[in-house]
């Protein structure tokens, strides 16, 4: 997915800056963890991740404290809204349309294919796409086995004032999150999140009561953090497929996997759905073949 979208968005002219990544360890006892990521990473073709000692570490980013890391030298940011503008353009290019203010009550599946419920009418289909986000297993209700959406809700604080980082810096992930780390917007703008917090409904308030576990967390592998400077930025809400204490992996499904005719479900999409999100379009596309 990474390559096609580096593709992609030299192709259309979108924003984009391979930056790079550092994955530290805070502790000893995560050099073991930071080991397994790298020889995952090898395992799903990802092999420019090099092992970086303490000062290695220190050399690319002397504000950043670790026991040793890994160093992503591909990695890179971009401009998410520039892209999916871009994808808009290409739908619309090809005769797509893009409905706005349009509720969708429910799906049912019914002899002749999909069907759609909204407010005020019914639209039958021949292939539904179910990519609705958080909302997604909501349309995929009435099919046997679809989980109840779970919701891990993180808070972003933007630094502001000159900040010392050239590269993303990521601590080891923790439950439900990929932990509290640094990453910069293509104008140089630090922020540091998410953190994790699990939630029953779809709700974006930014919640600061837990400001001083953010900075205890940040001084992990930035110990000369300036609370002052962390500013309320964000919320972002990632759709999970179980709860806090148990990992499942989202899922890409078609009428082979669930038996109902013309239909592709994208449930749990999370992180890294957005790096890979041309990578699922072409597995989609391939899904397509079967309905």
């Amino acid at each position: 997915g990474k390559e096609l979208l580096y593709e992609y968005c030299a192709g259309r002219g979108v924003p984009h800056k391979r930056c790079g990544k550092v994955i530290v360890a805070t502790a000893d006892d995560q050099i073991e963890t930071i080991e397994a990521y790298r020889e995952q990473a090898f395992r799903n073709g990802v092999d420019d991740l090099t092992w970086l000692k303490a000062d290695e570490v220190s050399e690319l980013e002397p504000a950043v404290t670790s026991m040793g890391g890994v160093f992503s030298p591909s990695t890179g940011i971009i401009d998410s809204h520039a892209f999916m503008l871009s994808l808009q353009g290409d739908l619309e290019r090809h005769g797509g349309q893009l409905a706005l203010l349009t509720e969708v009550l429910s799906v049912r599946q019914t002899a002749g294919g999909p069907e759609i419920q909204f407010a005020d009418y019914t639209m039958g289909c021949e292939v539904l796409i179910n990519s609705a986000g958080l909302e997604a297993p909501l349309f995929a209700a009435d099919m046997p086995g679809t989980p109840e959406p779970c919701y891990a809700k993180g808070h972003y604080y933007s630094y502001s004032g000159k900040q010392p980082f050239s590269h993303l810096v990521y601590p080891v992930a923790e439950a439900g999150g990929l932990g509290v780390h640094v990453t910069m917007d293509l104008a140089g703008q630090a922020k540091f999140g998410p953190d994790v917090r699990w939630i029953d409904d779809i709700d974006y308030t930014f919640d600061d009561s837990r400001f001083d576990d953010f900075v205890t967390a940040i001084r992990a592998y930035y110990p000369d953090v300036d609370p002052s400077r962390l500013q309320p930025g964000y919320t972002g809400i990632r759709p999970k497929l179980s709860r806090e204490g148990r990992f499942e992996d989202f899922r890409i499904e078609g009428p082979a996997d669930h038996g109902f005719r013309g239909r592709i479900n994208l449930l749990g999409i999370e992180s890294p759905g957005l790096t890979a999100s041309l990578a699922i379009a072409k597995r989609v596309r391939g899904l397509l073949g079967s309905t």
